[in-house]
């Protein structure tokens, strides 16, 4: 796998290695939201991406994107259709890159709505 993600790299170097790991990471994470075992929309996997963003980064997750060049969830579109171009994730017919186009603002879900979790404490 290392070399069929630098071979995507080479063809499309506007993302870091980071954000292609970071999908399959987030693919697992998806599939619990979405109680499934297989398959996931692009919607379903975008819930995963930010569900572990928000649990791995915090407040630095909307920073940690875009070092790896993504800013949008159309770009977490791309990083995944490059990975289905390249044989490393599977799609079915009903699959497209325009399920990921504008589903939220990393500023409104990783920033604006982020909180603390609070103990029964700290009340």
């Amino acid at each position: 796998m290392p070399e069929r993600l630098q071979a995507i790299l080479g063809k499309d170097p506007r993302y870091a290695i980071e954000a292609y790991v970071f999908v399959f990471e987030a693919l697992p994470v998806a599939q619990e939201l979405a109680g499934v075992e297989r398959h996931v929309t692009g919607r379903q996997l975008l819930d995963g991406i930010l569900e572990l963003a928000r649990r791995r980064y915090g407040r630095l997750a909307k920073a940690v994107f875009t070092s790896w060049g993504v800013k949008t969830t159309d770009d977490f579109g791309a990083v995944v259709f490059n990975l289905v171009d390249a044989g490393l994730m599977s799609k079915t017919e009903d699959d497209t890159i325009e399920e990921f186009r504008a589903v939220y603002s990393f500023d409104q879900e990783l920033v604006e709505r982020y909180r603390i979790a609070q103990g029964e404490n700290d009340r």
